[in-house]
């Protein structure tokens, strides 16, 4: 099953996606609620409704009161437009050792001991569309292709062998990053706050598990949980700049929700991120770039470019970068020591 949340009437309406029409969730059974929020909530009261409906509206057996309307036609928002709160992981090793060989650091043990985690601005999370940046955002501005999940009933110290059950689905993420101001603060090891809390993109649907089972493989030696072979590409203006596979996650998800969930309450609204994909942010490829030619000219996203993420079974997540009415900037209240 595919959800959609779009702009209703100034309101987030949950529908049903299926052959490009949106079907909303009131409207095709009664006892469904008209919002990702409450979905989640009930879910295990209404999952199996909803599933059905899905079944129904795909096979044209449905015979409730929704009237498809066309994606096209609405303003799609995130999938999880207010998530209680939002960790982003750190699961694929090609991503790590490649950022710490371009700078000439060993590749840290630790990284293959345990998944990490850091919490960013779950306020700042958005859909497809335009993402506002003051000016030093655009200090070496950058894209991150990741997936994510929604947790979708209430756990503590859940096991990985349990977690995948707490996963209601699957969206697209883009960990918008602010390069320079990630690195100025990450000196004082607080991690990277101001570089990461302007906005995070995903969307434009949540994908429930079993519209994933045949990309199902193997999970890799040593690791519990599922696991996806999803192709993941993203383009800046038309052009791909990076690809990879949600199969190449060496944590998976279940996991990164053992680890969160350890002496904590994970709640229904909790997005968590898998953490960046090998090749998926402008930090690794001009890194990997100068590595190879000291004249390689590095790029970072600019006012008006279209980032554009696919990834197989999820859809495609669309975000243009747009300029605050502001010359206001952080960096340059830095004390001159």
């Amino acid at each position: 099953m595919k959800l959609v949340t779009y702009l209703r009437e100034e309101a987030d309406q949950l529908a049903i996606l299926v052959n490009g029409l949106l079907y909303n969730t009131q409207d095709v059974h009664p006892e469904l609620p008209g919002n990702m929020q409450m979905f989640l909530l009930m879910w295990e009261e209404v999952i199996d409704i909803a599933l059905h409906a899905d079944e129904q509206l795909k096979s044209g057996q449905h015979r409730g009161s929704a009237i498809g309307i066309p994606y096209e036609s609405v303003q799609v928002l995130a999938p999880v437009p207010f998530p209680t709160s939002c960790r982003d992981g750190y699961a694929f090793r090609q991503h790590v050792a490649a950022a710490r060989r371009n700078r000439r650091v060993e590749m840290i043990p630790e990284f293959d001991q345990y998944p990490i985690f850091y919490f960013t601005n779950h306020n700042a999370i958005q859909g497809p569309g335009n993402v506002y940046c003051m000016p030093d955002h655009f200090n070496k501005l950058d894209f991150e292709l990741e997936v994510a999940v929604v947790i979708c009933k209430p756990g503590r110290n859940i096991t990985a062998a349990e977690a995948d059950d707490y996963i209601g689905g699957y969206m697209i993420m883009n960990d918008m990053s602010a390069r320079t101001l990630q690195a100025e603060e990450m000196k004082l090891n607080l991690g990277p706050a101001k570089g990461k809390d302007f906005s995070t993109a995903i969307g434009p649907m949540l994908v429930t598990p079993d519209e994933l089972e045949p990309f199902k493989i193997p999970t890799k030696p040593g690791h519990t949980g599922n696991s996806y072979a999803l192709k993941m590409t993203c383009a800046v203006n038309g052009v791909q700049v990076s690809e990879g596979s949600m199969g190449d996650m060496d944590w998976t998800f279940a996991e990164i929700i053992e680890r969160c969930a350890y002496g904590v309450n994970l709640v229904p609204g909790d997005i968590i991120g898998s953490g960046t994909v090998g090749t998926g942010c402008f930090l690794e490829l001009n890194g990997t770039g100068r590595l190879q030619d000291p004249n390689y000219q590095e790029q970072w996203l600019q006012p008006g470019d279209v980032v554009e993420m696919e990834v197989a079974g999820l859809g495609t997540l669309q975000n243009t970068m747009m300029q605050e009415d502001s010359d206001f900037s952080i960096l340059a209240l830095k004390k001159n020591l």
